[in-house]
């Protein structure tokens, strides 16, 4: 026994010495690092808090951080004017409430960008995010003193929106929920290509998207090419050739007289302009097809300070559910919007608050 105690001894000593017996326990603090080094979408390498608690979103990035359940941390915002604010804005409207006192800092109304950098820095954010260029974001971090993050401004049914996605996610810590949203916009997008994809061409019926909103509201002569929400439901339309890009732009109205398309989409915003056009015009929409056969329909804008990406969605469904009803029986369409709505948004019921400013979907009747 007598020498097992001094053996015992001998390893608490070893023990000791190794745990560093009587000296303060500290953390490496390389451990835990304040901050952190991430890559933006412009190739910019910007550090940044290891935990980022407040952001200051410029550009599309509010309606991103919307979509990530981020609305609360904002301390600063770039956008319109609250009073401004309607439902066709979703991600703005489903906020107004949690940001009704948040400063607004910037704006890119009507595609001019201005920030300002005093209101910035009062509002002291950990980080300040942005759909800019390279330059905008350097002079941007140069003159706040801020670190800066770039993404891209994710093109409608877009990869680069999905980048957008993930690089907010990884910043702000909420990489799960950015991942969860571009499975459920994947899943959403794939559910209405596989519907449509065995339509044959020639049973396709033909179709125009009209009263465009592109920098304002525009009637029947503003139309969408190329437009996302047709392409993904491989719809006929009758703009197809007109532009490469994707976009909406001014046209003669006469044109559409020569495409006669069977149904046309207007956005809800033009539908006055419309009904105006065709009081003084109604000769030239007595010669429409769709307006002869009551295929005249509105949704909401795909468009309001920014791309949307719910209502789009769920305008797809519309149009698809109305070209294709077999492909579509099975599909409630106010159940579908609604469920996309509460996904995003998450409001019940959003369809409600649409209709009731004027922004719903159904048919238009013109006189």
């Amino acid at each position: 026994m007598k020498k097992v105690i001094p053996f015992i001894l001998a390893l608490s000593l070893v023990a000791c010495t190794v745990a560093g017996c009587g000296d303060s326990q500290t953390d490496d603090p390389s451990d835990n690092p304040s901050t952190r080094t991430i890559t933006d979408s412009v190739g910019r390498t910007v550090e940044i808090p290891t935990v980022v608690e407040k952001i200051v979103p410029l550009g599309n990035t509010p309606r991103m951080i919307s979509y990530l359940g981020l609305a609360d941390k904002v301390v600063g915002l770039g956008g319109m004017n609250a009073s401004n604010v309607t439902p066709v804005t979703a991600y703005a409207y489903a906020n107004k409430d949690v940001w009704a006192n948040v400063p607004l800092v910037g704006t890119d109304a009507a595609g001019a960008t201005d920030y300002y950098p005093e209101e910035i820095i009062s509002c002291d954010p950990d980080v300040i995010l942005c759909s800019y260029t390279k330059e905008l974001a350097d002079e941007i971090q140069t003159k706040t003193g801020i670190p800066v993050v770039a993404v891209p401004m994710g093109t409608l049914f877009g990869t680069d929106y999905e980048d957008a996605l993930r690089l907010l996610g990884n910043v702000c810590g909420v990489g799960a929920r950015a991942e969860a949203v571009i499975t459920y916009i994947n899943d959403c997008l794939a559910d209405l290509a596989t519907r449509t994809a065995g339509i044959p061409d020639q049973g396709k019926p033909s179709v125009l998207g009209a009263a465009a909103t592109f920098k304002g509201m525009h009637g029947l002569d503003g139309v969408y090419t190329k437009y996302a929400v047709f392409e993904v439901i491989s719809a006929n339309d009758v703009t197809e050739g007109l532009s490469n890009t994707s976009g909406a732009l001014l046209i003669d109205k006469e044109q559409i007289i020569v495409w006669n398309p069977q149904y046309i989409f207007l956005d809800s915003g033009g539908v006055g302009l419309v009904r105006a056009d065709y009081n003084d015009n109604p000769g030239l929409y007595a010669q429409l097809t769709a307006v002869q056969s009551g295929n005249l329909y509105q949704y909401p804008s795909s468009t309001s300070y920014y791309s949307n990406l719910e209502i789009p969605i769920v305008n797809a469904y519309y149009v698809a559910s109305l070209l294709y009803p077999e492909q579509f029986s099975d599909i409630d369409f106010s159940q579908k919007a609604n469920e996309i709505f509460s996904f995003f948004l998450g409001i019940d019921n959003y369809l409600s608050i649409l209709e009731s400013a004027g922004a719903g979907y159904g048919k238009v009747t013109l006189g």
